[in-house]
C-alpha cells in the first residue's frame, strides 16, 4: 500500500507563496497520475491540479491557472504544488492522491493546512 504524506502548508498573507510537497513510500511507485485536491470547511473536496507520472502532462482547475504549478521528481517519488499569488479563497486543507488511467483516485494523504489571510 502506498503511503502519501503532504507537507509545506502554513499561514501566509494574500499575494504570498507556498510550495506543497507530497512524498510517497511503502511500495513501488508508478501511478498514472498524481493529483492535488483541497477542501475548505463546509465545502466539497475540489480538484486543483494533476500531472501524469511518465509524461508530465498537467491539468489545472480554472481558478488556479497561472498561479499554481504542479511538478514532480520521479526519482524521489514526490509531487509538488507551487502556489503563487495566494488568495483567501485558496484557504483549505490540501490533499495529494494517486490514480490509475481508468480508475478513480485510490490513495490519499492526510492533508496539509493552507491558510491565506487578507
Amino acid at each position: 500500500q502506498v503511503q502519501l504524506v503532504e507537507s509545506g502548508g502554513g499561514l501566509v498573507q494574500t499575494g504570498g507563496s507556498l510550495r506543497l510537497s507530497c512524498a510517497a513510500s511503502g511500495r513501488t511507485f508508478s501511478p498514472y497520475a498524481m493529483g492535488w485536491f483541497r477542501q475548505a470547511p463546509g465545502k466539497e473536496r475540489q480538484f486543483v491540479a494533476s500531472i501524469t507520472w511518465s509524461g508530465g502532462n498537467s491539468v489545472y482547475e480554472d481558478s488556479v491557472k497561472g498561479r499554481f504549478t504542479i511538478s514532480k521528481e520521479n526519482a524521489k517519488d514526490t509531487v509538488y504544488l507551487q502556489m503563487n499569488s495566494l488568495k483567501p479563497e485558496d484557504t483549505a486543507v490540501y490533499f495529494c492522491a494517486t490514480r490509475e488511467a481508468f480508475s478513480g483516485y485510490n490513495a490519499w494523504g492526510q492533508g496539509t493546512q493552507v491558510t491565506v489571510s487578507s
